[in-house]
């Protein structure tokens, strides 16, 4: 008990001193019809880790340092970047084994991208920042940083034509960024995600314990939203997140259909992953 109990106030501590590292980062909103999208940016989503270029070191959303081998960030620029660490379409869980290793492995690395989207320091407007972007991305030449494709639609029914050929090729959705807008650190409606499902984070506050076929193992996580509502989290384990579930404490990912009109709950939720900037604290390699 007290060797588990020094262990998560490790862990705790650790984490504490992370979240003070935290970069400022641009956060998406969420899509809706009826915008003007002629003064939108439009790339992919890619489904990988978050990874903030200080001009010094990778970061996660949540602080944490990335140890990316000397050689994927030698020669890079002093000049802040907000990228994706992204190994291709549906290698998630290869990203993020990738980036939680306190030792870098050079062959996991070397199937991985760094897909800058963003200059958090640049002062202009996201029509200014992409053009410095590309340039800076550029001038690097590695074949493993690339400046994200950015293109415009003409309307709402091209966007959902993109959303639909995207997904369809094994693709996690849709980016849209006003080229208008400064780059202003928090969740705002200056970039928004579209996608076929809604996702969002919430905060395991206990484990219920399963029943029947779950019994002795996870039945589901009672989560806490950012927002402060709960509700239990039951589907979209596998046998082994069963076994050894999320620690209280920590955020996951949930998909879910819409919300509840009367509560604001989510409706069909279903657990997706451990949020990646918590990878570290659970089981990745030392």
């Amino acid at each position: 008990m007290k060797r588990r109990l020094l262990l998560l106030g490790c862990l705790l501590a650790v984490a504490q001193r992370a979240f003070a590292d935290a970069p400022a980062l641009l956060l998406a909103g969420r899509y809706r019809p009826g915008i003007d999208l002629r003064d939108w940016w439009v790339s992919e989503k890619y489904d990988g880790v978050r990874a903030h270029w200080d001009g010094r070191q990778l970061r996660t959303r949540g602080g944490e340092r990335i140890a990316a081998p000397a050689w994927f960030t030698a020669g890079w620029p002093a000049l802040p970047m907000d990228g994706e660490l992204w190994a291709g379409r549906g290698r998630f869980e290869h990203a993020q084994s990738a980036a939680a290793r306190e030792q870098p492995d050079d062959a996991q690395w070397r199937a991985l991208r760094y897909m800058v989207f963003d200059l958090p320091a640049h002062p202009g407007s996201f029509d200014e920042r992409l053009a410095a972007l590309r340039a800076a991305v550029s001038a690097l030449n590695h074949t493993w940083v690339q400046a994200v494709p950015q293109r415009k639609v003409a309307g709402d029914a091209e966007l959902q034509a993109l959303l639909r050929e995207v997904v369809r090729g094994g693709g996690e959705g849709l980016m849209l960024h006003r080229g208008a807008s400064l780059y202003r650190a928090g969740r705002g409606d200056d970039l928004l995600k579209l996608k076929t499902h809604d996702d969002a984070e919430a905060r395991v506050i206990a484990h219920v314990p399963g029943k029947g076929k779950h019994a002795g193992r996870l039945g589901a996580l009672m989560v806490e939203t950012p927002e402060g509502r709960r509700f239990a989290l039951g589907t979209g384990f596998t046998d082994a997140q069963r076994a050894d579930p999320p620690p209280v404490g920590s955020w996951v990912t949930y998909r879910f259909r819409g919300l509840h009109e009367g509560s604001g709950l989510p409706r069909f939720a279903s657990f997706l992953r451990v949020r990646s900037d918590e990878a570290r604290f659970r089981s990745a390699p030392r």
